[in-house]
């Protein structure tokens, strides 16, 4: 594992499950279960990750190892469930939660897929787990051509078989764990660009030190800033979820008209949502905001379909005190322009690479006592994902939506997924049970703030033309 991804494994416990997921629904009746595993089967050589699991290494002298699962048995994997009448979105919301709620297995491979029947007009859905630690969201999205087809008459090869390879011996891996320790770093060293590694690491540090004295008063502007604290605390093991959604091209209208970028839209409309949950709750003053983590890939192109996390994060501070939803947009605008200039300046990708270079025994316990210990810096993680825009489909059924799940951890209590799919964005949220009963104010809040945007940008609109 690279140490992002192993940070990921690290920071899994017994309330905060750390796997992505989605929900994507179906038209037509459902196919059999058997023609699902055997889809899944035709493509899992495209993927060999699929039937491997994590091996640690003793007293996590080295990073965890991928290895083939010698007891590998799709039939686990794959589950084959129904919704109760009537079948409607209300009882997929709940099976969902259920099913996304409950951690994977950490001794199989770490992904579960589930076959579910008795939507109402004749559709069907499939829900999908896979730990964060194998992928990320983008990377998600790029290999869903694993079982997504472009066209319904696609052909798929038969399965063949498979034969895992040797497992390493405990003395094995220690071995090979105490050798990487030591070549791993110099290895790492000579595969930066430039000449020489120690000088590209030194000038990736000193970069970026400037770049974030450059940017202390937005940071000192931030710790002086009311956040909305009561959003955070302890996660307990359940989860609700709620998804709601919004047409692409309106989006898009309102990015025409105001400027700036769909994600901004989206943040704005999103800060109506927590606007709305804690003025509900009594709990919104002047000057608050809610500080959302927000990722940002930086994979690169060629490193698209890889299972690994290419990521980095912002936070962005959502300004909900502000009445005014076109302020807002401006202030999300500001903040979000800010940070594109930060990450041009910053190489983040060599900023990421620095916790290659972290002994594996400390990232595993640095982790781990962070998630523990929780944060109140952010109220939530709010990403982005964006999708295919032309119609996907499995075994000859045409996809109709498809709703992201994203994990809640350490503190943080709520997360909101992005996924856009032909002429729709759908919004997933994620929330501790316990801490969000009213988590539909917060669903419907992002509605009321897409619309409000709507018709703040048609009346910009005329006075945009005519100057």
């Amino acid at each position: 594992m690279s140490s992002t991804d192993a940070g990921f494994y690290y920071a899994e416990s017994e309330n905060t499950p750390l796997h992505v997921g989605s929900v994507a629904v179906f038209e037509e009746p459902a196919p059999s279960y058997g023609d699902v595993v055997r889809l899944l089967l035709s493509k899992l050589p495209l993927v060999p990750r699929y039937r491997q699991r994590v091996r640690r290494v003793p007293m996590d002298l080295g990073l965890p190892l991928w290895v083939d699962d010698p007891h590998f048995q799709i039939l686990y994997h794959v589950r084959h469930t129904a919704v109760p009448s009537p079948g409607a979105e209300e009882q997929l919301r709940n099976l969902a939660g259920r099913v996304l709620g409950q951690r994977l297995d950490l001794a199989k491979p770490l992904w579960e897929l589930w076959l579910v029947e008795g939507l109402e007009n004749d559709r069907w859905a499939l829900i999908s787990k896979v730990h964060h630690c194998m992928v990320d969201g983008i990377a998600g999205t790029d290999l869903m051509q694993m079982l997504f087809d472009l066209t319904p008459d696609a052909t798929h090869a038969e399965p063949q078989d498979w034969t895992p390879q040797r497992n390493p011996s405990s003395l094995e891996v220690v071995a090979g764990a105490v050798q990487d320790a030591v070549t791993h770093p110099l290895r790492e060293l000579t595969r930066l660009p430039g000449a020489g590694g120690v000088r590209q690491v030194a000038r990736s540090a000193v970069t970026a030190g400037r770049s974030l004295a450059a940017n202390v008063p937005s940071m000192a502007r931030q710790l002086a800033t009311p956040t909305a604290r009561s959003l955070n605390g302890p996660i307990g093991p359940h989860r609700r979820w709620a998804w709601t959604d919004a047409e692409l091209e309106e989006l898009k209208s309102v990015r025409t008209a105001l400027g700036g970028t769909v994600n901004d839209v989206v943040l704005t409309a999103i800060t109506r949502g927590f606007r709305d949950l804690l003025e509900r709750r009594g709990a919104l003053s002047d000057g608050l905001v809610v500080r959302s983590m927000v990722p940002v890939s930086v994979r690169q192109e060629n490193q698209r379909g890889q299972l690994n996390n290419q990521v980095s994060a912002v936070f962005v501070d959502l300004p909900v005190a502000e009445p005014d939803p076109v302020e807002r947009f401006a202030r999300i605008r500001r903040q979000m322009d800010d940070y594109k200039k930060l990450m041009q300046t910053v190489d983040a990708r060599s900023i990421i690479a620095m916790g290659d270079f972290v002994a594996p025994t400390l990232l595993a316990l640095g982790v781990r006592a962070s998630m523990a210990a929780g944060q109140m810096w952010c109220q939530a993680v709010t990403t982005n994902v964006p999708g295919p825009r032309v119609p996907l489909y499995v075994l000859g059924r045409r996809m109709c939506s498809a709703h992201p799940y994203v994990p809640i951890a350490g503190g943080t209590r709520v997360t909101i997924g992005i996924f856009s799919y032909l002429s729709t964005m759908t919004f997933g949220i994620n929330a501790d049970f316990d801490a969000f009963p009213d988590v539909d104010v917060l669903s419907r809040g992002i509605c009321t703030g897409v619309n409000e945007l709507v018709e703040a940008a048609q009346a910009a609109t005329p006075a945009s033309a005519a100057t």
